[in-house]
């Protein structure tokens, strides 16, 4: 048995629920048999390697473990990991990946080395890398990891001339969306998508249901136009409205008592999406945005250069009109020799439809 990648596994089920801490995976393996395993608690919880010696119990002694992070070697909300290791009598670790952040850099496998505990790392480091790209930005910039995300036709249409929008992908490709939503901190879409769809933009299981942990909503909403009437204010998990200066809504119990409403700097005419990113980092430990429109929101951002990732599925549809929205609008480039070409591009299919992944 692969045990890092039991880790990896295990790390994933934490993500969306772990920030500012990263998304662990831990593995106490003895005798060839796993004895404990874990993964990161909500900020203030166990970390994943302290989950998984405690399951482990008195096994952990002369056990190896598999982490997909190095184990941290400072006191934060909770004690060193470090030292859980050097206590359970741990005598061999395996990290996937170094610590980025400034405070562990390495410092954790010396720690470990110098209690006695072998140490070993690199085993499934792409895997976890990928798993972590949003944690690694946020905690070496102090800024949150932005996906643009978005759904379009063959044609590179989001919706016919009319508006229509429902559906262009499949269910596969909308069930991806919502495994998506559940590992991401916060969704971010403009005014404009709530205003023509109306969407809940929360996490929902394979049945439609609600899942327990929402990400945070965070509408654009430079005028102040969203109407108490949206469904989003309804649906489990907050709402923060980002407005602009002097925009005050807090008169309008309704939409004063289902969301939390932000004013914001505004940059010709639209909301400073620079500081409104900046504030989701500072005040809500955001690490990573889904951003999932409209194509206004969506072209700012590339054009501001604050995308890492794009995310988008295609379905083998043509819409056509010359009415009919694309997927970023923004001024784009004049010449085709300064597209963005995204790098290291993968492809997935989905049911009828294409998923085509990308970095900036």
């Amino acid at each position: 048995m692969n045990y890092m990648r039991r880790a990896v596994t295990l790390a994933s089920q934490a993500l969306g629920s772990t920030s500012p801490n990263p998304a662990v995976g831990a593995v106490v393996v003895k005798n060839g048999e796993i004895v404990g395993e874990g993964f990161t608690q909500p900020p203030g919880g166990d970390h994943a390697e302290v989950v998984a010696i405690k399951q482990a119990g008195s096994f952990a002694n002369g056990a190896t473990l598999y982490v997909t992070l190095e184990p941290c070697n400072h006191l934060g909300r909770t004690p060193p990991c470090t030292d859980s290791i050097i206590t359970s009598g741990i005598s061999i670790v395996h990290a996937a990946v170094r610590d980025p952040n400034p405070d562990v850099a390495g410092g954790g496998l010396e720690r470990l080395e110098a209690g006695g505990v072998r140490t070993h790392f690199g085993a499934e480091a792409a895997a976890v890398q990928r798993q972590l790209e949003a944690w690694v930005k946020f905690v070496t910039t102090g800024r949150p990891f932005i996906t643009a995300k978005f759904a379009m036709s063959l044609d590179g249409k989001i919706a016919t001339h009319t508006g229509d929008s429902k559906w262009i992908t499949g269910d596969k490709a909308r069930w991806h969306v919502h495994k998506m939503r559940a590992g991401t901190d916060a969704i971010m879409v403009g005014i404009g998508t709530v205003l023509a769809d109306d969407p809940r933009l929360t996490a929902r299981d394979e049945k439609g249901n609600p899942m327990a942990r929402q990400p945070l909503r965070v509408v654009v909403d430079t005028l102040g136009r969203l109407p108490a009437t949206a469904r989003l204010l309804k649906e489990p998990g907050e709402t923060l409205l980002a407005v602009g200066p002097g925009i005050d809504l807090l008169q309008n119990g309704d939409i004063g008592n289902g969301a939390d409403i932000q004013q914001f700097p505004v940059r010709e005419g639209h909301i400073d999406l620079e500081r409104l990113i900046e504030f989701l980092a500072e005040e809500r430990d955001v690490t990573n945005i889904m951003v999932e429109g409209g194509g206004t929101l969506l072209g700012d951002l590339f054009d501001l250069g604050l995308v890492d990732k794009v995310v988008a599925f295609v379905a083998p549809t043509v819409i056509g009109g010359k009415g009919a929205p694309s997927p970023v609008g923004g001024s784009g480039v004049e010449l085709m020799a300064d597209a963005l070409q995204l790098e290291r591009v993968r492809w997935k299919r989905l049911g009828r439809d294409m998923l085509i992944t990308g970095y900036c």
